[in-house]
């Protein structure tokens, strides 16, 4: 039934309930819902954690939230992972509505001796306990004042209120409030994920392009191991990245196999694409040979956790057509009508080297080997794995493995590589993936990236988490193709500050921009299907990398806990339609403010000379105040306010990065 004070419309509830809300530790997650009541007497209401040993946490009171009417918002910031709830409180104020009436009616003469009577009796009634606790001695001091005043006929009615109406006596009856009536709504569900779930940089390279050479005399490559590969984790590390991500490091199916920009044609040497996964030499339980054993492999992952980078691996749930499996495990596929086992489509791309997973057929059976091949690699030190196309596997069996995976590894993350309807990309965070990759990559003009900030961290934050890449294997934008390298520092920018994880593939610092074919959004000589070589020592000796801005982004990242967290996203305006202001601000457990504004020219070929107006309170100021504006990026310094102008060079610097600094 409706509780006496109705709560309704609660946010954050997933699924009706069903499935628990995102959640982070460290990172406040705002908790809305509707009270009201009938007749005019006021009501409040706050809001109870739960965590998961079953501790009650200190309630939260709510606030309205902004000017909708009935509508109270607060945050609740998790201090440990698991499984927690919360519950919504809401209760009659005989205090509220006193201070509401007597505001009125004592300045206007009307029975102004029965409210201070009545404010008497609320008074009292806070100062024996009757609240929320006990009072300590300095706000007892206030409200046995504040008893005294309103008993104190002697003294002008106008200062008898005033004395009721002391900010520092409101702080103490907001925190020792009487509740009547109260109504209890709830349990809703949320769960907190570790902070890499949240915050994180990752970087993407193959291993096998990682140390490859070539023969000058015969053009043969020989492809890098794990243990040549290792050697550029100390350069990833120095870029200041999180997250080494790698595609799939299993045996590449030899039927089929495309060859260089996806041809049907391979060559002896082809190596073809680790997507294809599966040949003679094993499946998704096995290491390429090429790369090296599984000895080698954990030499890689220790390394990296020496330099604190986690490993994230490609999990492919898809098969080459001489994967053991197609032998063992025929009923794992689909056949077609003549016989055949149907191979992966995406129309109008054709993938012959790959059959999928028909999750209808052996569903048991499917269910037990991809646990037993995630368990595998986790225990081989992989605690992060980027799902391919999770889009195209049933919700309930992602639902059951990453229930399953949480009961016994709950530090496990999944992140999912779902482009597709967002139904779909909003179910698979509903059933438990950490992480999501989003739009962003096609979010290019000033109006659709505003909207997009807005809806990543305010709407569908609860479902779904972003990781904002600026390039994929499969994904070159048309953007990055054309705009230039100011395209690729606009892109990093908008990536590194309007997400808490964000994503680089390798190549993207050498500015490699260059499609198929006119249209496409596939990078000339693919790396999915054919080794290469990148001169890194080269680029660097020459300045014609990318890398120190990278590195610079991820140490702002890191020196701002703004940064770290989605849910803290504020547009900002100005008079250009090329020139995208945001920002983000967290206040800190010392009461500090840390704010960062970003302000972007999104035109990579043109100077954009502007004014930029800014949302004050957003930044947590008053609409006259100054400060200084630092910016991140160049050092410099100038005394800003709500109105100020800018003029972005793409040529120079197309970006500011702004840490906001208050002045006294």
């Amino acid at each position: 039934m409706v509780g006496r004070i109705p709560v309704m419309d609660v946010s954050p509830v997933v699924d009706l309930g069903r499935q628990s809300a995102k959640a982070t530790v460290g990172e406040p997650m705002p908790v809305r819902a509707t009270v009201f009541r009938e007749g005019h007497d006021q009501l409040a209401a706050e809001v109870v954690a739960i965590d998961p040993g079953g501790k009650r946490r200190d309630p939260v009171r709510m606030v309205p939230d902004g000017e909708q009417p009935n509508r109270y918002v607060t945050h609740v910031t998790p201090d440990t992972e698991g499984e927690w709830t919360f519950e919504i409180h809401s209760w009659s104020d005989p205090i509220g509505t006193w201070q509401h009436d007597g505001g009125i009616k004592i300045p206007a003469g009307v029975d102004v001796e029965l409210m201070f009577t009545e404010a008497r009796l609320l008074l009292e009634r806070v100062a024996a306990g009757k609240g929320a606790d006990k009072l300590d001695k300095a706000s007892a001091a206030l409200v046995a004042g504040a008893i005294a005043a309103a008993g104190d006929t002697s003294r002008p009615a106008g200062a008898r209120l005033a004395a009721l109406q002391d900010p520092d006596l409101d702080a103490v009856l907001r925190a020792h409030p009487l509740r009547e009536l109260t109504t209890v709504t709830g349990p809703f569900r949320f769960r907190a994920d570790r902070v890499r779930a949240l915050f994180g940089s990752w970087y993407e390279f193959f291993p096998r392009s990682e140390g490859a050479t070539r023969d000058e005399k015969t053009g043969k490559i020989t492809s890098g191991t794990f243990l040549t590969a290792l050697e550029r984790l100390d350069r990833v590390a120095e870029m200041g990245f999180d997250v080494i991500y790698l595609p799939p490091i299993h045996p590449i199916g030899e039927v089929n196999r495309k060859g260089p920009n996806n041809t049907l044609t391979p060559g002896p040497d082809d190596t073809g694409s680790p997507w294809a996964i599966g040949s003679k030499d094993g499946g998704h339980d096995a290491i390429h040979p090429d790369l090296g054993t599984f000895d080698d492999f954990d030499a890689f992952v220790a390394r990296a956790a020496e330099l604190d980078l986690e490993v994230a691996l490609d999990l492919a749930l898809q098969a080459a057509p001489d994967h053991p499996w197609v032998t063992t495990h025929p009923q794992f596929f689909t056949t077609r009508a003549d016989g055949t086992i149907a191979y992966a489509e995406n129309p109008p791309k054709k993938y012959q080297d790959i059959y999928p997973i028909n999750f209808d057929n052996d569903p048991a059976g499917i269910c037990r080997e991809v646990l037993r091949i995630v368990k595998l690699w986790i225990s081989h030190g992989v605690r992060i794995f980027r799902v391919d196309n999770p889009h195209t596997k049933p919700l309930a069996f992602w639902e059951w493995l990453l229930a399953e995976v949480r009961r016994t590894d709950p530090d496990v993350i999944f992140l999912s590589e779902a482009f597709t309807r967002p139904a779909m990309m909003h179910g698979l965070g509903a059933v438990g993936y950490h992480q999501s990759y989003t739009y962003f990559t096609w979010r290019t003009g000033k109006r659709e990236l505003e909207d997009y900030l807005v809806e990543v961290s305010s709407e569908s934050d609860h479902l779904m988490r972003p990781n904002f890449f600026v390039n994929t294997p499969d994904i070159l934008h048309a953007y990055l193709q054309y705009g230039g390298p100011a395209a690729f520092k606009v892109r990093a920018a908008l990536a590194a500050t309007g997400s808490p994880s964000w994503g680089v593939y390798a190549g993207y610092e050498l500015f490699e921009h260059v499609a198929v074919k006119p249209g496409s959004e596939e990078y000339l000589d693919s790396e999915k299907y054919q080794i290469r070589i990148r001169d890194w020592k080269k680029a660097d000796a020459e300045g014609t990398t990318l890398a120190p801005y990278l590195t610079r982004l991820n140490q702002i990242r890191r020196a701002h806990p703004a940064l770290q967290l989605l849910r803290n996203v504020s547009i900002h305006a100005s008079d250009d339609d090329s020139v995208l202001v945001f920002s983000k601000r967290h206040t800190q457990a010392d009461g500090t403010d840390d704010t960062v504004l970003t302000v972007v020219n999104l035109d990579p070929h043109g100077t954009r000379e502007t004014m930029v107006h800014l949302d004050m309170p957003a930044l947590g100021m008053g609409w006259h105040d100054s400060f200084i504006a630092h910016d991140e990026i160049t050092g410099a310094d100038w005394s800003w306010s709500q109105h100020n102008y800018v003029r972005l060079d793409p040529g120079h610097e197309p970006a500011h990065v702004i840490s906001v600094r208050r002045t006294r």
